[in-house]
């Protein structure tokens, strides 16, 4: 049994004549941390969003766990366990806290095991256990990024797809989003991270894919990458 959780294969998309995807083809381990890191356009979104099959792909095939999921429904995709945290939070505004981790767990009927969970996302998140009651449009925008993300572990994962989860957040907050994804990784659940922070990406990462212009240019493990002149110079403001 290998220990591939994801195989992403000759994956092409495009948007009209834009070809946004040109037959980039990566995987992912159990355990990993995996980090797609790339310009604004380079089609990191893209590549979440053809894998949880949110948008349509002209070819290439994704197999989880050593199923094929190429034309899975969204919905049975998220059932086997690939969880994706989408840019920009899309929590739901009028819902409370506790009400959008609770549409987390909306595929679930295990009611103690749903308890647990919510359990685990106020220990990971302290102050959402404190804003349980409160609307979630309120929320500051770091604690939405928490709330999103624990929606996201209510659906219990093995894989987490996770897009751009600092964006617009304050350097303190950062850094601590960036820690609760790594003890999500240690607990158990394998993460695909596309961001725009490359350094703080490559730091927490095993591997890391540099995607430019719907091709991947690059990819190695994070501890040589981030020495690599030419991806400092592109991608590390160095």
């Amino acid at each position: 049994m290998s220990d591939t959780m994801l195989e992403v294969t000759n994956l092409t998309v495009n948007y009209g004549a834009i070809r946004a995807l040109k037959g980039i083809s990566f995987s992912v381990e159990q355990g990993e941390i995996i980090s797609l890191i790339g310009s604004n356009g380079a089609g990191k979104t893209t590549t979440l969003h053809s894998i949880s099959n949110l948008i349509k792909k002209q070819g290439g095939s994704v197999s989880f766990n050593g199923e094929n999921i190429t034309a899975l429904p969204a919905d049975q995709i998220v059932k086997r366990g690939l969880v994706h945290v989408p840019e920009g939070r899309r929590i739901f505004a009028n819902l409370t806290v506790r009400e959008n981790l609770e549409m987390g767990a909306f595929t679930r009927t295990d009611k103690v095991g749903i308890k647990d969970d919510m359990d685990r996302v106020f220990e990971l998140f302290p102050r959402l256990k404190e804003r349980v009651k409160q609307v979630a449009g309120t929320l500051s925008g770091g604690e939405q990024q928490m709330l999103a993300m624990g929606r996201g572990i209510m659906s219990t994962p093995k894989l987490l797809l996770l897009d751009e989860p600092s964006m617009g957040l304050a350097p303190i907050l950062v850094d601590e989003i960036f820690e609760i994804i790594q003890r999500i990784n240690k607990e158990g659940t394998t993460i695909l991270l596309v961001e725009q922070n490359a350094f703080k990406a490559m730091n927490i990462a095993n591997r890391v894919y540099i995607l430019e212009t719907g091709s991947i240019i690059k990819s190695g493990d994070a501890s040589e990458l981030i020495r690599d002149p030419a991806v400092k110079k592109a991608y590390l403001g160095g």
